[in-house]
């Protein structure tokens, strides 16, 4: 495992459990050369995985995951390597996290409607929110809040009743077209990733981003059956592209790792040289 890296995982500065030093400790557990933080939205765990990599001798690549839009699909998108000062960059992200926010502010208004009221202040307690302005809050604390009221049993709850898209008290979040993320990416020195393929049902939207300025897609994922692994990484292949893979970790709730434990989906060590990043 010493010359593999989990490419996709997420901290407490989105809606991961642990902070960034705890998945970079895990991943040296776990016998790993490298690991990606990829927060929604925002890269304010970075700095600290940076920092816990020097202490556990683990190379640790500066990631992040955009919600955008094809069409109708609701697809992320992955970046890595882009330059950690490039101001645009840092603008771009910002103004995601406050689309984020106002549309947490709708979702709330709804559950009020639907007899569930959640204050800020709730929502704040639920994400484990500090004053640190660049954390990103999303759905997953919304449903932490609905859990922690009594309104729900657990989160599959909360989300397969009412927080799923189409559901009552679901919210579209960005307008952000993927083809314009994939150049945000791009523009600030990075590498742009079509996440978890799998999941969207939609194989030639994905198609058309890999063949339209995506550099790769996440072949290897949590929850990508081994068939479509295979298929993926052919794709990719077959057209000079990356094929990347990681666990999509969250973090662990009763004794269970949510997508997948560090380490469970990996690919070479190698391409984070690609990203910028040197192996020790």
């Amino acid at each position: 495992m010493n010359n593999r890296a989990d490419l996709h995982t997420h901290t407490t500065a989105s809606d991961g459990m642990f902070p960034p030093e705890t998945n970079v400790r895990l991943a040296k557990e776990a016998g790993l050369a490298a690991i990606a933080i990829t927060d929604h939205d925002t890269i304010a765990g970075i700095p600290e995985a940076l920092r816990a990599g020097d202490v556990y001798g683990m190379v640790v690549v500066p990631g992040v995951e955009l919600s955008t839009w094809t069409g109708d699909k609701d697809i992320h998108i992955l970046g890595y390597g882009y330059a950690l000062d490039d101001a645009r960059w840092l603008e771009r992200l910002q103004s995601l996290r406050q689309t984020r926010n106002r549309r947490n502010e709708r979702i709330l208004a709804n559950l009020e409607r639907l007899g569930m009221p959640i204050t800020p202040e709730e929502l704040a307690a639920a994400a484990g929110k500090t004053e640190r302005k660049d954390k990103s809050v999303g759905r997953p604390h919304i449903a932490q809040a609905m859990l922690d009221k009594g309104y729900v049993s657990d989160l599959r709850e909360a989300f397969d009743r009412w927080l799923g898209e189409g559901l009552p008290a679901y919210e579209r979040q960005s307008q952000l077209s993927s083809v314009e993320a994939i150049s945000w990416i791009q523009q600030a020195g990075g590498t742009a990733i079509i996440a978890h393929p799998g999941l969207y049902g939609d194989d030639a939207a994905v198609l058309a981003l890999l063949d339209g300025g995506a550099d790769g897609l996440e072949a290897f994922h949590s929850e990508h059956h081994p068939d479509e692994e295979r298929r993926y990484a052919e794709w990719a292949a077959l057209r000079g592209k990356l094929a990347t893979g990681g666990s999509d970790f969250h973090g662990i709730k009763d004794g269970r790792a949510y997508h997948g434990a560090i380490g469970s989906r990996t690919v070479e060590a190698g391409i984070v040289q690609l990203f910028g990043r040197s192996l020790r």
